[in-house]
């Protein structure tokens, strides 16, 4: 197991990563040109995911920059008791040793989501996917620089060059210490992930967000939050279904302005029985879809008879990550926002906003849908497991 680095350390590691970001930017965008041009697959999602231009390559400065100015977040005290014995008991924030990222496609992981395991006091290994090879190991270039440079191990940061066989028996069989598994992509992903895995896997769900358009809403924010939650398609915050209020005054006025809007942007809109006929919309084939995340041009659009009916239909299809209510009635929103089962839930705002960074906590690892360990946007501040620290004096029970 590494010792682990100083803050002083590990902030100087992350700040000598952004200059030479900046410094290998023309390289780094000349070799994520090979890797574009190589991928051979016609995911559209995962073509956007894998490139890194200058506002990528802008991002990830900004990412490290920013992660080197925020707090350490490990021995963070938590708790603290006075035993009757005179003992001091305190809980801490503790690292958790190792982190392996398995991702798909996105350069800008092996820069943020290493950069934040690693300001957390841990190790890193890397399993990319093979599209984004080079552009990974020209960043882990970078990182192995920034370490030297600062008297610290390049086997900080490790990547992991395995296929998905030899991925397969690191997960079941690992051949050094993994502490944690954040897997980065797509369900398959995740699933294989978890399948294999022996340790804990926090995971980076689906999405399949819903937004709701109660019969109080103030129309011109339910159009404008559902067009925003449809403006990144490869987003997992994006907007796949939304459910109009049966009552809501005007109702086919806005659904056909709706509908006009969201074609504008050459999205294709599907609709449940009684939207499509009532506006002449492809129609669904099973309720399946509704468990369905397009990230794709899609949207589905249906109507519903009321906040109760909502919340189940929610809870039941939706992928447990972000939900919306559009309303003017304070009372509505609070009740869907308390029983939606979702990491996030907003009342007039748009679900893009379930990130990290947007969401204060300046980056994110991922965005996990489980219960525990965190749930929602992982900062910096919750990729920490706790330890017990007790001082004695001789004492014992």
């Amino acid at each position: 197991m590494n010792t682990l680095l100083s803050i002083e350390t590990r902030n100087a590691v992350l700040l000598k990563m952004a200059q030479l970001l900046e410094q290998e930017r023309a390289a780094i965008i000349e070799v994520n040109k090979g890797d574009l041009e190589a991928y051979s697959g016609d995911d559209i999602s995962m073509y956007d995911r894998l490139k890194a231009d200058d506002k990528k390559v802008d991002e990830m400065i900004a990412s490290v920059t920013h992660l080197a100015s925020q707090d350490d977040p490990v021995g963070v005290e938590r708790f603290r008791f006075k035993h009757d014995n005179g003992m001091q008991v305190y809980n801490k924030t503790a690292s958790f040793g190792t982190v392996l990222i398995i991702y798909e496609s996105r350069p800008d992981v092996t820069v943020e989501a290493a950069g934040i395991a690693f300001k957390s006091g841990n190790k890193i290994l890397l399993k990319g996917g093979k599209e984004s090879l080079n552009s990974n190991l020209k960043i882990v270039e970078l990182w192995h620089q920034a370490l030297k440079e600062n008297g610290a191990s390049t086997n900080w940061v490790e990547y992991l060059q395995f296929n998905r066989i030899e991925t397969q028996a690191f997960l079941e069989n690992p051949t050094q210490q993994v502490d944690l598994i954040v897997p980065r992509g797509g369900e398959r992903l995740i699933a294989f992930t978890k399948q294999h895995a022996t340790c804990p896997v926090i995971i980076s769900g689906r999405g399949n967000n819903f937004v709701y358009v109660h019969k109080d809403a103030d129309l011109d924010i339910a159009i404008n939050v559902i067009l925003n939650g449809k403006s990144k398609i490869s987003a997992c915050n994006a907007i796949d279904k939304v459910l109009i209020d049966e009552n809501l005054p005007n109702k086919k006025d806005f659904v056909a302005n709706l509908i006009s809007k969201l074609k504008d942007f050459k999205i294709q809109v599907l609709g449940d029985d009684t939207i499509s006929k009532e506006h002449g919309l492809e129609g669904i084939k099973s309720d399946d879809i509704w468990y369905e995340e397009f990230l794709d041009y899609k949207i589905l659009i249906g109507e519903i008879a009321s906040n109760q009916d909502t919340i189940a239909m929610i809870n039941k299809y939706s992928g447990g990550h972000s939900s919306v209510i559009v309303t003017k009635d304070e009372n509505e929103a609070k009740a869907f926002m308390e029983n939606v089962d979702t990491a996030a839930v907003y009342h007039n705002a748009s679900s893009r906003f379930t990130d990290g960074g947007q969401l204060g906590l300046g980056g994110e690892l991922a965005i996990s849908t489980d219960k525990l360990h965190q749930r929602g946007p992982i900062g910096l501040q919750h990729l920490v497991t706790n330890k017990w620290y007790v001082h004695g004096n001789g004492q014992t029970r």
